[in-house]
């Protein structure tokens, strides 16, 4: 593998064309990805709304997370609850496992 330092910076692109031809023909291990954070996309319309009352030093955590994350509080509220309830509709383990046999 090539070290840190002799890796290239990840190029620009100006269009979607540009990037699919680099991902197509460049050795990616050649480029540093360092940089790069995961990104979270929705695509789902959000046509529900909730409100709700919480304590005023529950909002202010909650507002404190989602900033540490670059994100807005309502948006990390709801990939709290998304996860909670994905979580919750898996399988328990050992029917996931006796599953994949």
């Amino acid at each position: 593998m090539t070290a840190p330092k002799d890796l290239k910076p990840f190029p620009v692109f100006k269009s979607d064309e540009e990037a699919e031809k680099f991902v197509d023909e460049a050795d990616l291990s050649d480029y540093d990805f360092s940089q790069f954070k995961p990104v979270h996309f929705e695509f789902e319309k959000k046509a529900a709304q909730l409100n709700m009352r919480v304590p005023q030093p529950l909002l202010d955590a909650v507002k404190d997370k989602a900033k540490a994350r670059g994100i807005p509080y309502t948006r990390y509220i709801r990939e709290l609850l998304e996860h909670d309830i994905s979580r919750q509709t898996l399988p328990p383990r050992r029917a996931r496992r006796d599953a994949a046999r």
